[in-house]
C-alpha cells in the first residue's frame, strides 16, 4: 500500500473549515486503499483526544498552530518529517512552499499541492504577508507534481499566471445533513419556528459581513440569524457591537457541532453567502446540499461554484431588492435547482476517488503539464474576438480591473 501523508490542516476528526473536512473525509474514503498520516496540531486537541490513529490513519501531533504564521513552521516541518517514510504528500495550502524546491532536489518524494483559494488576495493580510503568500503559492505550484484547484476560475488563474494545468477539484458537501425541528432543537433555538434568512462564516471584510447586516439592519421585518466568531477581530467585535440590539438581526457565536449547524441551515427560508475571495467556498456547497435557495456575492468564484443558478448581489440595493421581491414559489426552484448541481459535483465519493486517481497516476509516469506559455500573454480581447471560450473569463480571478 502506498504510504500517503496529509498535511497543513488543524487535523482529524475535522471540526471546522474546508481543509480539516477535506482530511477529514479523505481517511473515511481511502483507508481502505492507502496507508495514511495525517498531521494535526496539539493545541487545537485535548489531551484525551489525541489518539494515535484515526480510522486506520497515523496521527502525528505538532505544537503548533495549524494557521496564521505558524502555518509556516507548521507545514514545513511536517512535510521534512513526513519525507522520511511517506510515498506521496497531500499539502494543504501553501504556507510550506519554501520547502518545496528542497523536497524535490532531493528526494523522489511526490508532491501533491492544493492551493486552495488566493490566499494572498485576503484583506486581513498586510502587504508584506501578502508578498511572501504570493511567493510561496509561486513555488509550490512550480515545484509540486500536480496541483489541485478548487474552483474553474482558479484553475484559469493557473494556467494564466504559472502556465500551470491543474486539477479542478471541489469540496464535497453530503456530510450536509437536512435535519428537521426536534423539541431539543426548539428549545435552544427559539427563533427556528418562524421564517428567518441564515449566514454562516468567518467574520472578515471579505466576507462582506458589514453589507449584509447593514441590509438587513434596514428590514426590520426580515429576520437574519448569522453565525460566526465575531470575538476573533477588531472588525467582528465593533460590527457585534453595531448590531446586537437590532430585533431582527440575532448573531451567534461559532457553532461546531454539525447536527446543531444543520438544522439551523435546513429551516430557514434563505440562505445568504457573502464571500468574495477563495475559491469553491465549503460553506456554500453544503448549502447546495442542503436545497437552500441561495443569494451569492456577484464574484466568478460563485458563480462557477453555483452553476450562474444562485441569485447574485454586489450592492446593498441588490440584496434588498431580492429579498424584497422574491416569492416563496422563486425561492423553491431556486434551491432544487442549486441541489441539483451539488448532487452532481460535490458528494465526497466524488471529490476523494478524484484524489486517489492523481495518487495511482504516478504509477504510469504521470508529469504534470504546461499550458502553452503564449495564452498567458494574449490580451483578453483577443481571446474573445477569437472565441476561446476556455480563456473568456481571463482576468475575473482578480474580481475587479482596478486591483
Amino acid at each position: 500500500m502506498k504510504k500517503i501523508a496529509i498535511i497543513g490542516t488543524v487535523g482529524v476528526p475535522g471540526r471546522y473549515g474546508g481543509f480539516e473536512t477535506l482530511a477529514h473525509h479523505l481517511v473515511l474514503n481511502l483507508n481502505k486503499e492507502f496507508k495514511l498520516s495525517v498531521y494535526n496540531s496539539k493545541l487545537s486537541y485535548g489531551k484525551e483526544e489525541r489518539p494515535k490513529f484515526w480510522n486506520g490513519a497515523r496521527i502525528f501531533y505538532l505544537p503548533f498552530n495549524a494557521n496564521g504564521w505558524q502555518s509556516i513552521i507548521y507545514d514545513i516541518i511536517s512535510i521534512i518529517h513526513a519525507v522520511f517514510y511517506a510515498d506521496i504528500l497531500i499539502v494543504l495550502g501553501v504556507s510550506g512552499g519554501l520547502i518545496f524546491p528542497f523536497v524535490r532536489l532531493f528526494t523522489n518524494k511526490k508532491l501533491i499541492v492544493n492551493i486552495d483559494g488566493l490566499e494572498w488576495r485576503r484583506n486581513k493580510w498586510n502587504k508584506w504577508v501578502k508578498k511572501f503568500l504570493r511567493f510561496s503559492e509561486k513555488l509550490a505550484i512550480r515545484f509540486s507534481h500536480a496541483d489541485i484547484t478548487d474552483n474553474a476560475v482558479i484553475k484559469k488563474y493557473t494556467a494564466l499566471i504559472y502556465k500551470s494545468l491543474s486539477h479542478e477539484i471541489a469540496y464535497g458537501a453530503d456530510h450536509a445533513k437536512e435535519q428537521y425541528i426536534t423539541s431539543k432543537m426548539k428549545a435552544l433555538y427559539p427563533f427556528i419556528v418562524e421564517p428567518y434568512a441564515f449566514k454562516v462564516c468567518r467574520i472578515e471584510p471579505e466576507n462582506n459581513v458589514h453589507l449584509i447586516l447593514e441590509t438587513f439592519s434596514e428590514l426590520r421585518y426580515r429576520k437574519l440569524v448569522f453565525v460566526g466568531n465575531w470575538e476573533g477581530s477588531e472588525y467582528g467585535r465593533d460590527l457585534k457591537a453595531k448590531y446586537a440590539d437590532c430585533e431582527n438581526i440575532l448573531l451567534l457565536d461559532p457553532i461546531y457541532d454539525q447536527v446543531h449547524l444543520d438544522t439551523l441551515r435546513s429551516n430557514c427560508y434563505l440562505y445568504i453567502h457573502g464571500h468574495s475571495a477563495g475559491g469553491t467556498n465549503p460553506s456554500l456547497v453544503e448549502a447546495m446540499m442542503l436545497g437552500l435557495p441561495i443569494i451569492a456575492f456577484n464574484v466568478a468564484f460563485n458563480r462557477a461554484s453555483t452553476h450562474n443558478q444562485a441569485l447574485f448581489f454586489r450592492e446593498k440595493a441588490d440584496l434588498k431588492n431580492i429579498i424584497l421581491t422574491k416569492s416563496t414559489h422563486d425561492y423553491y426552484e431556486l434551491g432544487k435547482n442549486l441541489k441539483k448541481v451539488a448532487q452532481q459535483e460535490y458528494t465526497w465519493a466524488i471529490i476523494t476517488r478524484k484524489y486517489a486517481n492523481i495518487i495511482y497516476s504516478f504509477d504510469y509516469n504521470y508529469t504534470k503539464r504546461n499550458v502553452l506559455p503564449k495564452l498567458a500573454f494574449m490580451k483578453r480581447e483577443f481571446l474573445i474576438e477569437n472565441e476561446m471560450a476556455h480563456l473568456e473569463y481571463a482576468l475575473l480571478f482578480y474580481q475587479n480591473r482596478d486591483s
